[in-house]
């Protein structure tokens, strides 16, 4: 029997989901919370197996909420439902320990799925949501010229610009370029670009 907890701030949202969940007979709701705060003493209580928790709430967030759940309970698994894609708010997520994230418009069915892959120790997120989303800085090795290479990217300089600045040639920073690329798993100039922006200060 897989044992679930919800937290989200919006009620109506949580009953859509327990009514639906109810007819699976693997799977019993033990309680829901409405905030961060709420959902940490839940779980304190009740012990789930699987929380499935929104990231934007009052008192307390999904973030903190996960990082003292995890630290407190670290064979609870935690799947994040949030109506944000940005990578930035899935990073967090995934470093604070989540196993699977899912989008809000996402199905009913989609969630049920991701609930039983994730209690297998499985982890479960959203097909909207690429790759280089879900790896996390720890995960991310880059060289020093590379990292350098990368902030300058971001910055929105050029290869030509780049190469000026490092003292290189453009071809050498046109090679660094198509090895963060491989090391990234991003296609093409454009995604280079956004990762960059989003990550520059993370190098």
């Amino acid at each position: 029997m897989i044992t679930l907890v919800i937290a989200e701030d919006h009620q109506a949202l949580i009953d859509g989901i327990r009514s639906f969940l109810e007819y699976e007979e693997d799977i019993t709701v033990l309680g829901e919370a409405n905030d961060g705060e709420m959902l940490i003493d839940l779980v304190r209580k009740k012990q789930p197996q699987i929380v499935l928790t929104d990231i934007r709430m009052p008192k307390c967030d999904g973030i903190a909420a996960t990082k003292t759940i995890k630290k407190e309970f670290p064979n609870t698994k935690i799947i994040a439902f949030s109506m944000f894609d940005q990578a930035e708010a899935i990073h967090q997520m995934k470093d604070a320990g989540v196993s699977g994230y899912i989008m809000k418009n996402s199905s009913l069915k989609k969630v049920l799925e991701a609930i039983r892959i994730v209690a297998k120790n499985g982890n479960y997120f959203d097909d909207s949501i690429t790759t280089t989303d879900v790896t996390s800085k720890e995960e991310i090795v880059l060289s020093t010229r590379e990292k350098e290479i990368l902030r300058l990217i971001g910055e929105g300089k050029t290869s030509q610009e780049i190469a000026d600045i490092l003292f290189i040639g453009k071809s050498t920073v046109d090679t660094h370029r198509k090895n963060i690329l491989k090391k990234m798993n991003i296609q093409g100039k454009t995604d280079l670009i956004r990762f960059a922006v989003e990550r520059k200060y993370d190098f």
